[in-house]
């Protein structure tokens, strides 16, 4: 394999998985990030490794909730109605994007980089000594009546079909498997195979810091432009050549694409989450899915994490934190052990979301030269590392582990 000079731009957990495995093939890379390491979507995420989750936010159900959500400004998925202009033709093609057909087309994607990024994750703590920030704890999904469970039951069986195995609780099985929960919750989906990293900062800065150990080099500074040729122009002036560019700066990537004739339909679907003391829920091991609510309660090693939900909004608007005091409260009704000192550290991030629920990983259609490596939604941790394969399989020009036509940037 001939070593090339490869720039990676973004320096959150799909950069970093990127850049690790192009210097593990002996390229000689240089990592951008406009302002530190982990500094949106990767610093406060879930933590988890959800290889489990493979369906898709766009799916013929949610049309039916979709007018209902978009209306409650705090609901588990709603829509900021002043940035519709900016918003509407995302919204639009999500919808479009929950025909039967597309959806199960995207299943079927989705399930094949799961399968990927399990094989490769662990393959990357290796290299990098990090297997003991990783642990397998397993995901409870939680429902309040009969019926949105067995309604769910019957997407897990998509879940079946790939390999992915759960166990089923009901009724007095339930509360036996995970106490603390309110009397409300009739069963629960365990997904045994969902891992955690101990927290999304913490692992992102150690990866970062065996990077810079290793000899890559981290450049802070503003990308402003970017060209077919594998120059990068940065806010100052400077002007970096390389053999190969890798784009993966989250909802800021669409910025870079367009110039190149890449016009990619990507927002910062933002999500909240509120962190409480570690002592905020004793025992608790599992990641908890409030499925009817749409957000997560999960264990840290600094503390008990509430969040998730999506808001529909243009990056540059202030946070809506009413947001995480509603999941907060809602947590603390469903979940009785769950306590709240009032010392909760709120905090919102941005995911880069397409509206197939599907990430770009292709070449730049005017050049072979960049490469784009954006778009994870809720699943940027997750899907690093398959990420990253694929990547290091575009610079070597070899054979792809799966076949990407469906991440293709030109599907749009």
């Amino acid at each position: 394999m001939k070593s090339q000079d490869v720039i990676v731009i973004g320096g959150g957990i799909v950069g970093l998985a990127v850049a690790e495995k192009l210097h593990s093939q002996g390229h000689r890379i240089t990592l951008i990030e406009r302002e530190k390491i982990a500094a949106k979507a990767s610093q406060g995420n879930a933590a988890g490794l959800a290889f489990s989750d493979i369906m898709p936010l766009a799916s013929p159900g949610i049309i039916k909730k979709a007018v209902k959500w978009f209306l409650d400004p705090v609901g588990p998925f709603s829509v900021v109605v002043q940035d519709l202009p900016q918003t509407m033709g995302w919204l639009l093609r999500f919808l479009a994007a929950a025909r039967p057909a597309q959806y199960r087309r995207s299943i079927d994607v989705q399930a094949a980089l799961m399968h990927l990024s399990q094989k490769t994750f662990p393959e990357m703590l290796e290299r990098c000594k990090l297997g003991d920030m990783v642990r397998t704890n397993g995901a409870l999904h939680l429902y309040q009546s009969k019926e949105s469970f067995q309604a769910d039951l019957k997407k897990w069986q998509f879940r079946k079909e790939h390999n992915i195995a759960f166990d089923v609780y009901e009724g007095e099985a339930l509360h036996k498997f995970q106490p603390g929960l309110s009397p409300s919750f009739v069963a629960g989906i365990y997904a045994n195979q969902w891992q955690s990293v101990s927290n999304p900062l913490d692992f992102c800065n150690a990866l970062h810091q065996y990077l810079e150990s290793a000899g890559v080099k981290t450049i802070i500074a503003e990308v402003s432009n970017l060209s077919d040729d594998g120059s990068v122009t940065l806010a100052n002036g400077k002007v970096l050549q390389a053999d190969k560019v890798v784009l993966a700066a989250g909802p800021w990537s669409s910025t870079l694409s367009a110039p190149l004739g890449d016009k990619v339909p990507l927002i910062g679907e933002r999500g909240y989450n509120t962190t409480l003391d570690k002592m905020a829920f004793v025992g608790l091991d599992h990641t908890l899915v409030l499925s009817d609510h749409g957000f997560v309660v999960v264990p840290l090693t600094n503390g008990i994490r509430v969040g998730g939900a999506s808001e529909i909004a243009s990056l540059d608007r202030a946070p809506n934190y009413k947001r995480s005091k509603n999941m907060l409260a809602k947590a603390q009704h469903l979940l009785p052990a769950l306590v709240n000192d009032g010392q909760g550290v709120e905090w919102m991030g941005a995911r880069p979301a397409i509206p197939d629920t599907l990430p770009v990983i292709s070449h730049a259609t005017s050049s072979k030269k960049i490469i784009y490596a954006f778009g994870h939604g809720h699943l940027g941790l997750t899907q690093s590392t398959a990420t990253a394969q694929l990547v290091s399989e575009m610079v070597a020009d070899q054979p792809l582990s799966m076949n990407i036509t469906p991440l293709r940037v030109d599907r749009f």
